[in-house]
């Protein structure tokens, strides 16, 4: 309130001193004037508490509460702290992109003797060199599939053109073409900026049929056979669900929609575009697994998978027991855990719904595994994996293969900003504004995803080879150790036992999944 009132015995003065003939203090005026409207409407505006009773000076508050994470990112906070992702991971993602020293000095900074802590057992007889790692690929396709696919282990996770810009999306593309991996389009379909630079694609079919919808919405099986038929589209994926927003559907800001998105999703452009929940083509296990096998047929016998969030437990037992009564198998399976990111989510979905990632993978694996067909479905882990370690430990629990979404971010240039939900990214990445995505050159920063990329999967081999493992498929649980909150130390095998090959259909359900496993009906959800 004091600042106020200085402000206003200031102007008085000044207007008293220029009508003397003073001209001097005229210019004075040019600041005193506005800073005293501002503080008149602080006064006598409704909605601010603070601006009615420190005019002028409460405009701090906002200003403080601004900076404040880029503030804390940059002069505060420790290699292991940082979130939603720790700065020691988003550094070794900018060093290995940029080709930079990435070797660490003086030992560890982690907490090895915390609760949780996780490490690789080595072997004495280890085995460096044995692995090449530009062939750390896997087979996805099962004898359902005419046309299988030679995926890489890391590749780059869904993400939509309309949550990121036209430049990211292209960077990212074109590093996937230069490595040898793919690209997932995520929900928003499939467009030009995804094939410009012929990267290998996942074309990601979701609640909202992006890129294959009639004008009501619904599905077209013409307009995606003729897409699904493109070279560059090596697999399909169905989305169910995602980590960070589960039965909750996608989300683009209006501020983030325009005409060119608009044309390419089939909607409108005054309003937020909100994927339905659900899937109108089907609604129960039965249906999904039909709907796997008519965009097989459809899109001539290329892989078919499916992507979800586990949520409860009952209603994936019930998809693993349609595929044991149809025989259909989607060729491979995504698993997103609860903690995977996304450019709009309400705080909630975010941070209480949806399993976690190593519980959601030992589930599947073990479902899978206890029904006797986990040969025919290849999983893909999705969710906050950055590093090699991130990689084999993700491997060990169940996976086949791995996708990654903010560790390709930041290899393009994210900063964490945490402005996605704004259109106001500073790189370029999850921005629609021509301005600012102008300032992402594309070559270059296809050439960071590429170094990334194989640096991480070089990481990869070297751990596997400290193992004495001469494949990816030789990684088990019991590689993998913990601290427990005993302070003892456990394998993840212990932690996490593996069911027997049909283990489940001859009545060896865990009694803390057999009440889910008994309710699961394949006719409904």
């Amino acid at each position: 309130m004091l600042t106020f009132w200085i402000v206003v015995a200031a102007n008085t003065s000044f207007i008293l001193l220029y009508t003397t003939g003073q001209t001097a203090f005229g210019w004075l005026l040019l600041v005193s004037l506005p800073l005293f409207v501002i503080g008149l409407c602080d006064k006598f505006q409704p909605h601010h508490s603070i601006l009615r009773n420190y005019p002028i000076i409460g405009h701090m508050r906002w200003l403080v509460e601004s900076v404040r994470p880029y503030f804390r990112q940059y002069l505060i906070e420790g290699e292991t702290e940082g979130s939603p992702i720790h700065r020691m991971y988003r550094s070794i993602v900018y060093q290995r992109a940029k080709q930079s020293l990435d070797t660490n000095p003086f030992g560890t900074k982690v907490d090895t003797e915390r609760v949780g802590y996780e490490w690789l057992g080595h072997s004495l007889a280890a085995k460096f060199g044995c692995l090449d790692d530009k062939n750390l690929t896997t087979k996805i396709g099962n004898k359902q599939c005419k046309r299988p696919y030679k995926a890489s282990l890391f590749n780059i996770s869904a993400m939509s053109f309309g949550a990121l810009s036209d430049n990211a999306v292209m960077a990212l593309n074109k590093g996937a073409k230069l490595g040898g991996f793919y690209q997932n389009t995520g929900e928003g379909g499939l467009t030009p900026y995804h094939l410009k630079h012929g990267g290998d694609l996942v074309w990601q079919i979701g609640t909202g049929y992006f890129g294959c919808r009639d004008d009501s919405g619904n599905f077209d099986s013409e307009a995606f056979a003729k897409k699904a038929s493109n070279s560059a589209v090596k697999m399909i994926e169905v989305k169910l669900s995602q980590g960070a927003k589960p039965s909750h559907g996608g989300i683009l800001p209006k501020e983030k929609l325009t005409e060119e998105i608009a044309r390419f999703r089939q909607v409108a452009t005054d309003k937020n575009v909100v994927s339905p929940p659900s899937h109108s083509v089907f609604n129960d296990p039965m249906g999904l697994l039909q709907f796997v096998k008519r965009l097989r047929e459809l899109s001539g016998g290329k892989p078919i998978g499916i992507k979800l969030c586990i949520g409860r437990c009952s209603e994936f037992f019930a998809i693993a027991k349609a595929m044991n009564e149809t025989q259909i198998y989607p060729d491979f399976i995504t698993i997103d855990g609860g903690e995977g990111g996304t450019g709009a989510a309400p705080l909630e979905f975010s941070n209480s719904i949806g399993m976690p990632l190593r519980d959601a993978i030992v589930f599947v694996d073990n479902t899978l595994t206890g029904m006797g067909f986990r040969k025919h479905v290849k999983i893909i882990a999705s969710g906050k994996l950055f590093t090699a370690f991130h990689i084999v430990r993700i491997l060990a629990l169940g996976a086949d293969l791995c996708n990654s979404a903010r560790g390709m971010m930041f290899a393009i240039g994210c900063v964490q900003s945490l402005s996605c939900n704004t259109n106001r990214c500073p790189t370029g990445v999850a921005t629609q504004d021509k301005r600012l995505s102008r300032g992402l050159v594309v070559t270059d920063k296809a050439e960071r995803v590429y170094h990334y990329h194989a640096a991480t999967l070089h990481a990869t081999a070297e751990l596997l080879s400290a193992a004495a493992l001469n494949s990816t498929e030789e990684i088990q649980r019991g590689h993998i150790y913990r601290r427990m909150a005993d302070y003892s130390i456990k394998s993840l095998a212990d932690i996490y036992p593996r069911p027997a090959h049909r283990d489940y259909l001859e009545g060896n359900v865990p009694e803390a999944l057999s009440s889910d496993f008994s309710s699961a009906n394949t006719m409904s959800f």
